[in-house]
């Protein structure tokens, strides 16, 4: 489920050790699944100019192998499926975001507020094992297996 506002501090101490990423509300939206009352994965996506960028999906390693991620994922998929969704998919989780309808894209074509991410790279994004996919808005919704 799309996590409140006042849940972001509990999703901060989740990715203490990925990343030590946040949430801002002002640009975040941010999904979670819960296991009883622990917060067990996440996906968040950042607004940009051009679209949302997808990153932040994280299942602590005692939680992993069990589908969370996927369940944060595909409810990400759905509460924004109307919005051109982008990101930098580490290479060997291509298939995985395939399945959910994101296609491998020319770095040229992200938006540059995303790109601009990646810069240090320095256009050796095969060298970086990331690869930038994008899910195009209104695609409908796939069957996530």
């Amino acid at each position: 489920r799309e996590l409140e506002s006042e849940e972001f501090p509990v999703a901060a101490v989740v990715w203490t050790d990925y990343h030590e990423t946040t949430g801002d509300p002002a640009l975040d939206r941010i999904f979670g699944v819960y296991c009883g009352s622990d917060l067990v994965s996440l996906a968040r996506c950042r607004r940009h100019t051009g679209g949302f960028e997808v990153d932040g999906i994280w299942t602590p390693p005692r939680y992993r192998g069990q589908g969370y991620s996927r369940l944060a994922v595909s409810a990400l998929v759905e509460a924004c499926h109307n919005e051109n969704l982008y990101m930098y998919a580490v290479r060997h989780l291509v298939g995985f975001y395939g399945s959910f309808g994101f296609l491998e894209i020319p770095e040229k074509t992200l938006p540059p507020s995303i790109r601009e991410r990646y810069t240090w790279a320095a256009g050796n994004l095969e060298g970086a094992e990331v690869q930038p996919m994008c899910r195009k808005a209104g695609t409908g919704m796939l069957l996530m297996r």
